[in-house]
């Protein structure tokens, strides 16, 4: 069985963390308190993430970093690099030529 990426996982969690407070909310106040309960939702939301996703919030964190470090170290350079290198060094070495 195939397991459910964090990214997926955490971004579940915090959307119910502000869709619960806030159907609670809009059930309990008055119609014309909708913005209200929508701002308080999301406070709420933040507070209970902040509070009890610490651990998928690091496992996402961790995968981001993970894909950022495998995507630097297998990115080769291309020809347009290894001209601009030696474009760069040819300069550096006519200067320092004309240097002497």
């Amino acid at each position: 069985m195939k397991r459910i990426p964090g990214w997926l996982t955490y971004t579940v969690l915090r959307l119910l963390f502000v869709a619960v407070p806030l159907a609670v909310l809009l059930l309990v106040l008055p119609g014309e308190y909708w913005i209200f309960s929508a701002a308080a939702a999301v406070i709420i939301g933040l507070c209970l993430s902040f509070l009890f996703l610490r651990k998928p919030r690091q496992a996402v964190a961790d995968q981001l970093a993970a894909a950022r470090k495998r995507e630097r170290t297998e990115a080769k350079p291309t020809v347009d690099d290894e001209v601009e290198d030696a474009a760069v060094d040819a300069a550096n070495e006519r200067s320092r030529r004309a240097a002497e």
